[in-house]
């Protein structure tokens, strides 16, 4: 995507908006030829009706209805009808991109018809208030810098990017050259990690005889580094691409206080925090960023309706689940991650409400102590959960949990259990009276 992107900045930086719009649809689709050859007709066929759907439709609820069973019906028949038991490349991988993209879009049109106050600010933002084009929808869908793996963006700044106004200095081409080559960079990093890590740590080791003759130490060890291990491939695609991304300028995000440009609005990864949090909500918040952030704007917050967080959560990540892919696998790791974050969040919350755990903690000689521990717990808990996601199907993940006596789920309810009986004890009865009042 870099020779691309490069070329836009050159050569059509504020042209027509037309000619963006047929560059981005010209370069997105040989992209997909070029990787899928006559399966791009997929994409093209769901933006084509995607189109249709809005126009009419047009603003009504029974088009978001409409536009979410049809896309995701298409993504999950696509995924039925290409199923293996291992990870493929294959066209369902970027139509997965796309079927977000396009629902977003819709949601974004409906939103638009609505009166401003009684839109969320968020909304309001992202309210596509003009009806898009043939042309417009179908360069915002084959937008070569996010085509393949994201990231999500959404219509309105796909508008401003066609217009040039993303960009620090009014009216010139925005100077991002060294934030893109230092995102780059740093996926390219990952990239060569990864690589040499991948010689020693695979995802066959863990379904293999040898593997499971180990020392059950030994497979929880090796478990907690492949989860480490085993992210990176995502990692190097996420900053690769939201460096194109910032070079054209679609990773502009505004300044910060002191005026300094921002270009994070692209940004999949966090990674400093990925790599230094010792919390699991530290991982999410850091990882895949804008699709966390795509399903909290148009899945999460649209289901308040519900009046239960709990709930909306459950049916957040279900959907995610199922946006992954048909397998297993993908449920089981969802299902733990909700499990996980909830009993994070009771221990945190234990923590601060207990005199004697808050004071314990707050120790300065013992804090690097708990932090490695901490850290090592994160990493095998993720490795655990990662279990089903990478390996798919019920035999390959159930042969490992099997062979670690399943200690993740084990634990994990244990925590469940227990965790309001140790509150009683740790806690004193006033500070429980003064979170009651």
């Amino acid at each position: 995507g870099y020779p691309f992107a490069l070329f836009q900045r050159y050569f059509l930086f504020q042209k027509e908006t037309y000619l963006i719009h047929l560059y981005n649809v010209f370069t997105g689709l040989s992209i997909a030829y070029f990787n899928f050859g006559m399966q791009f007709f997929h994409s093209l066929l769901c933006v084509l009706i995607q189109f249709l759907i809005l126009r009419l439709m047009g603003r009504t609820i029974t088009a978001v209805f409409t536009t979410f069973f049809f896309q995701m019906t298409y993504l999950m028949a696509g995924y039925y009808f290409t199923a293996t038991d291992h990870y493929d490349i294959k066209w369902t991988m970027p139509h997965c991109v796309l079927t977000l993209k396009l629902i977003g879009l819709a949601i974004d049109y409906y939103d638009g018809g609505k009166e401003p106050e009684f839109l969320t600010p968020e909304q309001r933002q992202f309210a596509v208030r003009v009806v898009p084009t043939l042309l417009e929808v179908s360069g915002f869908s084959y937008f070569y810098g996010a085509f393949m793996v994201g990231p999500q963006f959404s219509m309105t700044d796909y508008q401003k990017l066609a217009r040039g106004e993303m960009t620090d200095v009014p009216g010139q081409r925005p100077n991002s050259f060294v934030p893109a080559l230092k995102r780059l960079s740093l996926g390219l990093l990952f990239l060569v990690i990864y690589t040499l890590s991948s010689q020693y740590i695979s995802d066959e080791y863990l379904t293999s005889d040898d593997y499971m003759e180990k020392p059950f130490w030994f497979r929880c060890a090796y478990m907690l580094i492949w989860g480490k291990i085993i992210l990176y491939k995502y990692v190097t695609c996420w900053l690769v691409t939201e460096g194109v991304c910032i070079l054209v300028g679609l990773g502009y995000n505004g300044k910060d206080q002191n005026g300094k440009p921002l270009w994070n609005a692209c940004a999949n990864m966090k990674v400093w925090l990925y790599e230094t949090t010792p919390f699991f909500t530290g991982t999410i918040a850091s990882f895949n960023i804008n699709t966390n952030t795509w399903v909290a704007r148009y899945i999460f917050k649209r289901l308040k309706f519900l009046g239960n967080k709990l709930l909306s959560q459950a049916l957040t990540l279900f959907f995610l689940a199922i946006w992954h892919g048909l397998h297993s696998g993908y449920l089981v790791c969802f299902q733990m991650e909700l499990l996980i974050v909830i009993i994070e969040r009771q221990i945190i919350k234990l923590i601060r409400d207990s005199p004697t755990l808050s004071t314990l903690t707050s120790i300065t000689a013992l804090r690097p102590i708990f932090y490695v521990l901490q850290q090592a717990n994160h990493w095998l808990f993720m490795g655990y959960s990662l279990v089903p996601f990478c390996l798919f199907t019920w035999d390959k993940w159930m042969k490992v949990y099997r062979s670690i006596y399943f200690f993740g789920h084990v634990s994990l309810f244990i925590l469940l259990l227990v965790l309001p009986y140790i509150r009683r004890v740790v806690v004193p009865r006033k500070e429980k009276l003064k979170k009651a009042e």
